[in-house]
């Protein structure tokens, strides 16, 4: 008798256990986009996850529920310091500090942090970009001269001027520099199972460009690649192989180019005004959501710069000084955590090349000037390095370099200060003229970033792989 009561016994337990497990979830994607905000990221995952087993959602709100797992663990990624670490770091580079100190960099967010889980997590670069914004204020405070004096720009200062002895008035390619680039991929052993196919995206150069020239493939790892065609805006060639366990999987690509600088006297040109209805004009006038977006802020910013000028070159001029003098170079948090790029760059007066590049183009593209993003790498020697910035274009001129982030040179002679309001220097790799853009073959997972390409791209039949699950290299010889 008690072997047949334990036996009902046992069959009401699974039954009641299985029912609990097929309850319909009492929670939904708003409850979990509140904890995302109160900094509950696991408690959101949590849900999701729950969400996607037991909740039947539709596709659209399975993708998004995806998404915010994905983005919860690349927030995790940038936030990765500890209170204790934190404290370590900021005594090594500052030694002492006050406890007023450390509440007035937490306040104004120069020492950046977020409430993770319960916890405070500072991002990755806090302590560097604390000392870059300290040093600018500190600078401002004394009213000595804000020029840089590095090596890279005293190099591109000495650069530019050989650029504008060289160029004429047509604003012509000058100065070609030839360069043989090495570039490797490499993903962690294991992040991808054994026998499971890697694929991968690496940037690839433009040819569309006059100042770029002669690319030439020399050697693949694997041998079988694609290139896609140089209609396309993010210019990539594509790989595949095999994860191996417990060996990672490199991928590399090797080839030459010429790259030349670029300088534009607009002094010297006749602007006409606008066709707007031409494509160029209603392309690259517009907004593109989420990060070219004109909000009441850029607005009412971007007009008080202005003001009542209506000379396209003059108005470019307006906005660069304007971010020359008020936003301060220092690194990034990962563009895809960044829902409004802009506007982050406004509230802490600071950010990377492409960050200020973005807070540019908004501004001018609202004043109805055409701005496209152009990006890739720096190719400077010793100085080699991902880098954002754009081109302007002038009706009568055609597409005009600028730099935004490479500010304005410490020279009284003016065309050398404004050099690279007009210009560029022959140390630039063009991947990208667009933000954004498909890939060539199309990748089938959400981008590790969504809005540049410079570093690779790398998924398999599981997902995408994301910057922690691989690494980069680039190596130039000239």
């Amino acid at each position: 008798m008690n072997r047949i009561s334990n036996f009902f016994a046992l069959i009401i337990i699974l039954t009641i256990v299985g029912c609990q497990q097929r309850a319909p979830v009492n929670y939904t994607l708003p409850n979990i986009e509140t904890a995302i905000q109160n900094g509950q990221l696991a408690l959101a995952n949590q849900w999701a996850d729950s969400l996607l087993k037991n909740g039947n959602p539709d596709s659209s709100t399975r993708i998004k529920l995806s998404s915010i797992i994905d983005m919860n663990g690349r927030i995790k990624a940038d936030f990765t310091i500890t209170t204790n670490e934190i404290e370590v770091r900021l005594k090594k580079e500052f030694g002492e500090y006050s406890k007023n100190d450390r509440v007035t960099w937490e306040k104004n967010n120069w020492l950046e942090y977020r409430i993770i889980d319960g916890e405070k997590r500072y991002f990755k670069r806090a302590v560097s970009n604390l000392k870059l914004i300290l040093q600018s204020r500190q600078s401002k405070q004394t009213e000595s001269q804000s020029f840089v004096t590095d090596k890279l720009s005293l190099f591109c200062l000495e650069h530019s001027r050989k650029v504008l002895n060289e160029s004429k008035s047509n604003g012509k390619p000058v100065l070609p520099v030839n360069m043989k680039v090495t570039y490797q991929l490499t993903v962690d052993a294991d992040a991808v199972p054994d026998g499971k196919t890697v694929r991968c995206w690496l940037p690839w150069p433009r040819e569309i460009h006059d100042r770029q020239r002669n690319v030439a493939l020399i050697k693949t790892i694997p041998e079988t690649y694609i290139i896609a065609p140089d209609t396309v805006e993010q210019r990539s060639i594509y790989l595949e192989q095999p994860a191996s366990k417990g060996k990672p999987v490199v991928f590399e690509i090797q080839y030459t180019y010429q790259a030349s600088a670029q300088y534009f006297d607009l002094s010297q040109f006749k602007i006409f005004p606008y066709d707007t209805t031409s494509l160029i004009f209603r392309k690259h006038t517009g907004e593109q959501h989420p990060q070219i977006v004109f909000t009441n802020e850029i607005k009412k910013l971007s007009d008080s710069i202005v003001g009542g000028i209506t000379n396209p070159s003059e108005k470019v001029r307006k906005l660069y000084y304007w971010i020359n003098n008020h936003i301060i170079w220092t690194g990034a948090l990962e563009y895809s955590i960044m829902p409004f790029i802009p506007g982050y760059v406004l509230t802490n007066r600071r950010g990377d090349c492409g960050m200020q590049t973005l807070l540019f183009m908004t501004m001018a593209r609202y004043q109805k000037i055409p701005v496209k993003w152009q990006s890739g790498w720096m190719m400077h020697p010793k100085e080699v390095n991902l880098h954002d910035w754009c081109e302007v274009y002038y009706n009568g001129v055609g597409w005009v370099p600028l730099d935004m982030s490479f500010n304005l040179q410490n020279s009284a002679y003016l065309h050398e200060k404004e050099f690279y309001i007009g210009g560029i220097d022959a140390y630039r790799l063009i991947v990208n003229d667009a933000i954004g853009s498909k890939f060539i073959p199309e990748k089938k997972f959400p981008r590790s970033e969504p809005y540049d390409f410079q570093r690779g791209e790398v998924e398999w039949e599981g997902g995408n792989l994301y910057f922690n699950q691989w690494d980069y290299e680039m190596h130039v010889d000239y």
